[in-house]
């Protein structure tokens, strides 16, 4: 039951925090400053501080701003206490599951970290010569080697700075190989259990888009793929295993048959990690394929900067992968290929010329990104990869078996899903949605599970718990989900409201999304019978 109300507005440990903009004014300040005729300990005079504009040149020049910004001034203390609150109102994956379908947010283990600070490492910068970044480049090179190891493909572009900038980067190579022969294709196949960003990607490259339907069992109709291929196709882009959590049975069907057809097979590898040292794509027929390493490989989403989605590319596309790349020659020195001698040092070294469809990036990658997926892959091996893509296999059927009697599991009669548990909002009593069970799963002490998406099942529920969750932290979350999931079959009305518990109420998600309030408005008294209100950029 809630508690008598309290003067601060705070509950407990859980502080109510206002904006930076409510908590000082602008016409303080939180530091000291000197001013004329005072004395140091020397007794020597302090210089006189400037106390007008007129009284200082700025160095902004043309850029300079007239009049106040409308900033606070605050003390360290009050800055730090008013983030450090801020960061507590925070779901993060050191706090509990994260149970995003399709988005593998796993534990990222504090040796990665420790390894990511390393001098060398933290500090380098893109700018610096090449020859004081050696180390660097051997990093590069080797998780290169090893994401070629584990996928079994030919080449890698390793500058992609996301999943969908890989797509991009996996598309252009596609583009640029059409090119080399002169075929002139403009269609993209995109089966319909595709993550989104799959179509808009090879929409952005200049492809019209073409879906391609489901079987029964939720996987690509093979005999609907293959009487769409032809001259003008050049490609299909499929998420494997997919975003219904299956595994396409038939890829490698598929593959040939996009093959036999003069198209290119590019994967999307965002689910890597439920097939980690089980399954190699390049056996499968793969092409193109991004690797998201803050999903499979465990690098923090972002990592305080840009990301990392390396692309492997199969012998056919390699020749056209992106500058710059590391490469080993035969005298065992790793070296930065430049656009300047990018031709030429390919045809010396590997006998062949290259035919890059250009750069993307202006450098070459996330080094933090890097050191961490390295480690990962070194401190587990071979033997615990396989374990971790068992063990995240293991722990969504853990949670689809335990589920499915109480919600909707459209597609758990295909056999074992993979890395992630579909489950709809079929049974909800009338008036609640999948909404509203998300809602309340805050109040629960959980961030909710992606939902609406894929749109193949209505109301979808998509739920991901990776391999780094332990059989009591499941059977928590299962008891939780049921227990809201029962309560919106029971049609409990109180779940509109939810939820209770938060830092704040439920919001207005149309109008939070079609017109947000971006920037902090502080009304002032008027003047002459006109409001007027001070305007701060919000952040």
């Amino acid at each position: 039951m809630s508690g008598p109300d309290t003067t601060t507005g705070n509950r407990a440990l859980m502080l109510e925090e206002p904006l930076i903009f409510e908590i000082g004014d602008t016409e303080t300040t939180g530091v000291d400053f000197a001013f004329a005729g005072k004395l140091d300990l020397a007794g020597v005079e302090q210089p006189k501080m400037p106390t007008s504009a007129s009284d200082t040149t700025s160095r902004l020049g043309d850029f300079a701003r007239d009049g106040a910004i409308g900033l606070p001034g605050l003390t360290e203390p009050e800055t730090v206490r008013h983030y450090t609150r801020l960061s507590r109102q925070n779901y993060a994956i050191d706090l509990g599951l994260f149970p995003l379908g399709s988005c593998t947010m796993k534990h990222n283990p504090r040796l990665n970290e420790k390894v990511a600070r390393m001098p060398g490492f933290a500090d380098v910068h893109p700018l610096q010569p090449t020859s004081t970044v050696r180390g660097a480049l051997e990093v590069i090179n080797e998780l290169a080697f090893w994401l070629l190891k584990l996928t079994g493909m030919h080449g890698v572009a390793m500058s992609p700075k996301a999943g969908a900038h890989g797509e991009l980067c996996g598309i252009l190579c596609i583009r640029a190989a059409l090119e080399a022969r002169g075929d002139a294709r403009e269609v993209i196949l995109v089966p319909e259990s595709a993550h989104g960003t799959n179509p808009a990607t090879a929409a952005f490259a200049g492809y019209k888009i073409e879906d391609i339907p489901a079987n029964a069992d939720g996987r690509v109709d093979l005999d609907a793929l293959k009487s769409r291929l032809g001259p003008d196709v050049a490609g299909v882009m499929i998420t494997n295993p997919s975003t219904l959590g299956l595994f396409e049975r038939d890829m490698k069907a598929i593959s040939d048959a996009v093959h036999e057809a003069g198209g290119f097979v590019y994967c999307d590898g965002a689910n890597f990690n439920a097939i980690v040292g089980k399954v190699r794509p390049g056996d499968l027929g793969v092409d193109a394929m991004h690797i998201n390493l803050h999903k499979t490989f465990s690098t923090p989403h972002g990592g305080g900067g840009p990301g990392s989605g390396p692309v492997v590319l199969s012998e056919a596309l390699s020749p056209f992968a992106p500058l710059p790349y590391t490469a080993r020659t035969a005298d065992g020195v790793v070296h930065l290929v430049e656009e300047e001698s990018a031709d030429s040092f390919a045809e010396e070294h590997f006998g062949k010329r290259m035919q890059s469809f250009g750069r993307m990036t202006a450098f070459h990658g996330q080094m933090g990104m890097f050191t961490r997926a390295l480690t990962y892959i070194l401190s587990h091996g071979a033997d615990g990869l396989k374990q971790v893509a068992e063990d995240a296999v293991l722990n969504a059927n853990y949670v689809l078996r335990s589920l499915e009697d109480v919600l909707d599991a459209p597609f758990a009669h295909s056999g074992p899903c993979m890395h992630e548990a579909l489950f709809g909002d079929k049974g909800f009593a009338d008036g609640l949605s999948t909404l509203d069970l998300a809602k309340a799963l805050i109040d629960e002490g959980y961030h909710p599970m992606t939902m609406y998406f894929p749109l193949v099942v209505h109301g979808a529920m998509l739920v991901e718990p990776t391999e780094t969750e332990s059989k009591a932290g499941l059977d928590q979350f299962i008891a939780a989900f049921r227990s809201v999931a029962e309560r919106a079959k029971a049609g409990d009305e109180s779940m509109k409201a939810a939820p209770y518990y938060a830092p704040r109420r439920r919001l207005d998600e149309t109008q939070a999304a079609r017109k947000p309030v971006l920037a902090y408005e502080e009304a002032v008294p008027e003047a002459s019978g006109t409001g007027m209100a001070a305007k701060y950029g919000g952040g």
